[in-house]
């Protein structure tokens, strides 16, 4: 499981930080943050399904890490507002359950939702599968990512396991399912930093990695994966 968590600081100068060396990574003026904050109370304000957030009848938000109810909740928002097609992804610090998150991802994909990173918008280690699984992706200019490796519960990391074992082909799996062109080389950029660490990535430099993305490539062993996930007891990579 993996969060990178994103402190708010309300002074001149804002800062969003997360532990070890990337802690003075990104800094906002005080009018981006004025700009974030409007956009967080409009998504409080919404109608609330888990770490969901209703914004209108077309749009939802997610503000928060997901977690083992986090299908759940997103089944229960789509039947409650069928007409939802994007979610836009905000305040996004990843998950405390992988297995979870990686059916949420299926669930959004199978859906035919789009996702959407606006310029303030911030998605964070595991949150990051959930923006592959859009139908569609998109991103704003002045949106920020961050990845690093998963830790389980002994302390292991991606590299401690071989490299077709099922937790490895669990996550090269889901991104052969949602289409990426070069799945192995993001699974590894990903796992090049540790789970203490993190790596930012610009909105351009996310773009690359989805810009020449083909259409849904067939899941190999989808099933066996998610089984596989279910059974490794992962926990957060952060306190």
């Amino acid at each position: 499981m993996r969060i990178l968590a994103a402190a708010l600081l309300l002074s001149t100068g804002v800062a969003y930080t997360v532990p070890g060396a990337a802690q003075s990574r990104y800094m906002v003026s005080a009018t981006e943050f004025t700009e974030y904050a409007d956009k967080a109370e409009a998504v409080v304000n919404g109608a609330a399904y888990g770490p969901f957030r209703v914004l209108d009848g077309r749009r939802a938000a997610l503000v928060d890490a997901t977690d083992g109810a986090s299908p759940q909740a997103f089944a229960a928002m789509l039947r409650d507002n069928p007409g939802i097609a994007v979610i836009e992804m905000v305040e996004c610090p990843g998950t405390d359950n992988d297995a979870a998150n990686l059916s949420l991802g299926r669930m959004i994909r199978a859906a035919g939702l789009s996702t959407h990173v606006p310029a303030n918008g911030s998605v964070r280690s595991g949150a990051v599968e959930l923006f592959l699984a859009g139908r569609t992706r998109s991103i704003a200019d002045g949106a920020e990512f961050a990845v690093h490796a998963w830790r389980d519960s002994d302390g292991r990391e991606p590299e401690d396991f071989a490299a077709d074992s099922p937790a490895n082909r669990a996550y090269l799996d889901y991104y052969r399912e949602m289409g990426l062109a070069h799945p192995q080389a993001f699974y590894a950029m990903t796992n090049a930093v540790a789970n203490a660490d993190a790596r930012w990535l610009t909105a351009n430099e996310m773009r690359a990695w989805i810009s020449d993305a083909p259409g849904d490539a067939a899941p190999l062993a989808a099933d066996e994966s998610a089984r596989a996930m279910a059974q490794l007891d992962l926990n957060p990579g952060f306190p």
